[in-house]
């Protein structure tokens, strides 16, 4: 089959009411075409003043190779909430810098590139009718956003101009300006409260966010609503149906604004394909509430209810219902509780592998951490190393997957994920999300979706992805310490509790055809070194033996520092009298090989002695360490004669 076409969207908050109706416009659109849609997104808004916490989330837009998708779509509205600049500046650097494909920008302007937008003109209309002929209003006031603000400009003129048409006359006293949030209803309505401004029949508000404010701050002031003044709404949100006062709004036309992008990518991408229009949803615009008097709309009001509220419990009546969760099944779950109970990283991931329950329905999921997610001492804070892994894997279908290391797929990062660029019958949508502490940041996940689907990024995985995140800073700093715990400080290799625990787990996974074996090695003269250069150079000469040791020591075996300038070397091996050999001489090659480059004055020997024994003889390692002893002992009573009657002959 031909390679299926990819387009990139990047936005954030994907969770929001309006993220959600661009999805929509989006997704279907694709999905006519058999395309392919990856969603970058911060989960945080980008004015938060949480800097730490967002500085991890927008790390996400430093994964994206733009080159690898077919087109782009910015929505650069969520890129600069509250008037924030920053983030949107970073992701047009990196465009103009490195983007050879075509791009579209949503609503406002990014760069030179187009602009796409859908116009609300007829939603606004069918509002202020509502209004004027079906409740008779006159004197009706329009509550705008900030004054000459793109949208507040395309808001006004629908208003404006249904007056006209319906005869009524206007003049600049009938308009308002807010901020398109709480603050800017409640502030005309506290002038309308004091007199400041006469009570109108009706006011038509430009978002939901301002009626609400509007409404409580009249009725506050003793002005009944709609009995007085009727109050009507903008962008149908959960929070104008769930009001004790619920707001009359009409749906936006985003999906519009988010399908004709996806189109007009389709004609740069494939010329000569046909563009299907996009159809819009058939429900009502209009959502009548209280705010107007009419009878309110209760099956708007119950959807915003269903997808708002915190329930604890399944309706095991409703087969929707049991293949989906809700944010309060998701924290009544106790997912982070059982996470922080993990003792190892493996555990950890294991449960992060069960708890993708939570995320249903999808049809696949993936975590892409670090390799070196677990290293003490390696921070990333911008961008991603060259390489990353799949740590965690599951499908649709219950228990399948992986969590385990031997498992898991190393890929190159400029891939973003393997799965991304395999085959599939239908189109998806791949949701990805950052993972990171503060700042720091761990990998991220991919979630892969029907492009249909009727749930789409939500609170729960928002909160599901914070519960990750805590779980691995947790598991993280536990290994950090264990780490600290069991290794030298000095050397890197284990100490004497590191090699209990290390051998432990060792003789648990032996079969009856290893064979356990030892190394002891003893660096010669460290009392001379110390005595004659100093301690420094005496630290230099153990942690160089150190390094020699580890060069015999593989994913079978460890290293540990005994003593002061004694260190052990078991494992478990096929070994015979050869592969012994050819590690002591490997031992010895590289000591020599180190003293070459030392730049030191003085040379760094070492002796070393060994032992071993099949595991079907239940071996003692202890016993092999003093058998191993003896013989390092002997080797060196035997070097130093040797050296005693070199001298001996010289003189």
């Amino acid at each position: 089959m031909p390679k299926r076409k990819k387009i990139a969207l990047i936005q954030a908050v994907p969770e929001s009411l309006y993220a959600n109706r661009l999805f929509e416009g989006v997704f279907s659109q694709c999905h006519k075409y058999g395309y392919d849609v990856a969603v970058f997104s911060s989960m945080l808004p980008v004015c938060s003043q949480h800097e730490g916490y967002l500085d991890g989330e927008l790390n996400i837009y430093e994964l994206i190779d733009f080159n690898k998708f077919d087109g782009i779509i910015v929505d650069t509205v969520s890129l600069t909430e509250d008037k924030t600049e920053h983030v949107r500046d970073r992701i047009l650097g990196r465009l103009q810098r490195e983007c050879v494909k075509p791009v579209i920008s949503l609503y406002l302007p990014l760069g030179d590139y187009p602009v796409e937008q859908s116009s609300d003109y007829d939603m606004i209309r069918r509002v202020t009718e509502h209004v004027i002929i079906d409740h008779g209003c006159r004197n009706v006031y329009f509550l705008s956003g900030m004054k000459d603000y793109p949208v507040s400009l395309e808001r006004e003129k629908p208003f404006k101009d249904t007056l006209a048409d319906n005869g009524i006359p206007f003049d600049d006293s009938k308009l308002f300006y807010g901020d398109f949030w709480y603050s800017g209803g409640m502030e005309l309505g506290e002038k309308i409260v004091n007199g400041v401004v006469p009570k109108p029949d009706a006011i038509v508000c430009a978002s939901d966010h301002m009626a609400i404010g509007l409404v409580k701050r009249l009725v506050k002031g003793g002005i009944r609503v709609p009995q007085d003044i009727i109050v009507t709404g903008f962008d149908a949100t959960q929070e104008a149906a769930l009001q004790e006062i619920s707001v009359t709004t009409c749906e936006s036309n985003s999906p519009q604004a988010a399908a004709n992008a996806v189109d007009k990518l389709v004609s740069i991408i494939e010329p000569d394909r046909e563009i299907i229009p996009y159809v819009p949803d058939a429900r009502k615009v209009i959502h009548e509430g209280m705010s107007c008097g009419c009878r309110p709309d209760f099956m708007h009001s119950t959807r915003k209810f269903k997808e708002s509220f915190y329930f604890k419990n399944i309706d095991f009546t409703d087969q929707e219902s049991l293949h989906d969760i809700n944010i309060g099944l998701l924290m009544e779950g106790y997912i982070s509780e059982r996470q922080a109970e993990a003792s190892n990283p493996t555990e950890c991931l294991k449960s992060i592998f069960l708890d993708t329950y939570y995320l249903r329905p999808y049809r696949t999921f993936s975590m892409c951490l670090r390799e070196d997610w677990l290293e003490p001492d390696t921070t990333l804070v911008k961008g991603y190393p060259k390489k990353m892994k799949v740590a965690v894997h599951a499908t649709h279908i219950a228990d399948t997957g992986f969590y385990e290391d031997k498992d898991s797929i190393v890929f190159e990062t400029g891939m973003m994920l393997p799965k991304l660029w395999e085959d599939r019958d239908e189109p998806a949508v791949f949701y990805f999300a950052p993972l990171h502490f503060k700042e720091k940041t761990y990998g991220y996940v991919a979630i892969e979706c029907d492009l249909l689907q009727k749930k789409k990024f939500n609170v729960v995985h928002r909160n599901w992805v914070r519960f990750v995140n805590n779980s691995l800073e947790m598991i993280s700093t536990r290994n950090r310490l264990t780490a600290a715990s069991i290794r030298d400080e000095m050397t890197g290799a284990f100490n004497r509790r590191g090699m209990n625990i290390k051998v432990e787990e060792m003789m648990r996974r032996a079969k009856p055809e290893d064979t356990l074996f030892t190394y002891v090695i003893d660096m010669d003269g460290l009392k001379f070194v110390n005595d004659n250069y100093g301690h420094a150079d005496g630290d230099f000469s153990i942690t160089t033996v150190c390094a020699a040791a580890q060069k015999i020591t593989d994913i079978n075996s460890i290293c540990v520092r005994a003593g002061g300038d004694e260190f052990y070397v078991i494992g478990l091996s096929k070994c015979d009298e050869r592969e012994i050999t050819e590690k002591l001489v490997i031992f010895c090659q590289e000591l020599e090989a180190m003293n070459k480059v030392s730049g030191k004055p003085f040379p760094i020997t070492a002796s070393i002695g060994f032992s071993s024994a099949p595991m079907s003889e239940n071996p003692d390692v202890n016993k092999l360490l003093s058998e191993a002893d003896l013989a390092m002992y002997q080797s060196k009573a035997a070097r130093k004669k040797k050296l005693a009657e070199l001298m001996e002959k010289k003189s």
